[in-house]
């Protein structure tokens, strides 16, 4: 489409994905934490034996709904956050979760992709295919992740994400850094690019939204989410906007060597801090979050 300057197009199509989600959605469940909090029970009691597929599972899961609902009633929000340390916890975790989210380098190679393959001696046009095939192998692993994140559990998909990510940027960054050239260069950096991306759909991307989620307390959910979305999206504008002027000041292997970097600390932050919520009811969560057990061990 570039080729013939077909840019409205390209400008259009992602209309047809959203229009498509947009659709789905309507086939979604509302949450029954959330149809509890509007007093809407009876709706909440059959979306959780719908889920469960087991009714007193579902009931008890319901009356621990209804206790952490009474128990929070009375403040919420920032008031929450300023009378709660807990809260306090779990909002730090949240935003620390999205911070090394966009420190892995994600959105540098998902930006930037065209203009690192021509850097590599890449034809505009090869590069440009690159680039689709990148996003394809982030939503392709992405499917994929959904079925592995209920067997694996999250902390060691977290952390096997963090160890790909980090080898594939470090071979990167050998590539780049010895000044290697020649196509097995060049086809040795978008195996390596399309490596990371698969490491990050396979755990650091999807994982770190459900995982915002889940630790946070049904009081403050909506705030906890939003603190760690402003973190997310303020975090993605500065590495984004940094990159170009780190590459021209050290170059593009030291660049991609600091990422790797990055992806390891992401697995030291996993291993010491984020909890495994695997088939974790978040009443439980809540109670071991109030309780002030370490962040994590808040799961099981």
């Amino acid at each position: 489409l570039a080729g013939g300057g077909h840019w409205r197009l390209m400008v259009g199509l992602p209309v047809v994905p959203a229009a498509l989600l947009f659709a789905a959605c309507a086939l979604l469940p509302s949450s029954p934490s959330w149809l509890a909090a509007r007093g809407r029970f009876e709706e909440a009691r059959k979306v959780l034996r719908d889920l469960r597929g087991d009714e007193a599972e579902a009931d008890r899961e319901l009356d621990c709904i209804r206790h952490e609902l009474g128990a929070g009633k009375a403040v919420s929000g920032f008031a929450l956050l300023r009378a709660k340390p807990y809260f306090r916890r779990s909002v730090a975790l949240g935003i620390g979760l999205q911070v090394m989210q966009q420190l892995t380098g994600i959105n540098v190679v998902m930006y930037y992709a065209p203009k690192i393959l021509e850097g590599a001696h890449f034809g505009t046009t090869a590069a440009a295919w690159a680039t689709v095939l990148v996003g394809l192998v982030n939503a392709v692993v992405g499917i994929g992740a959904i079925y592995l994140v209920s067997r694996w559990g999250r902390r060691p998909l977290l952390v096997s994400s963090c160890i790909i990510m980090a080898c594939a940027l470090g071979c990167a960054a050998m590539i780049e850094g010895m000044h290697l050239h020649g196509p097995g260069a060049t086809l040795s950096l978008v195996a390596a690019l399309l490596v990371f991306v698969a490491g990050f759909g396979m755990g650091a991307g999807p994982l770190v939204w459900t995982l915002c989620s889940e630790i946070q307390p049904i009081a403050g959910r909506d705030f906890g989410v939003a603190c760690s979305t402003l973190a997310n999206w303020g975090m993605d504008w500065a590495v984004s906007n940094t990159f170009l002027t780190i590459v021209a000041a050290l170059g593009a292997g030291w660049t991609f060597a600091g990422f790797s970097v990055m992806n390891i600390g992401f697995m030291l932050f996993t291993v010491l801090l984020v909890p495994e919520t695997r088939d974790v009811p978040l009443e439980v969560i809540e109670q071991h979050l109030e309780a002030g057990l370490p962040l994590r061990r808040i799961g099981r």
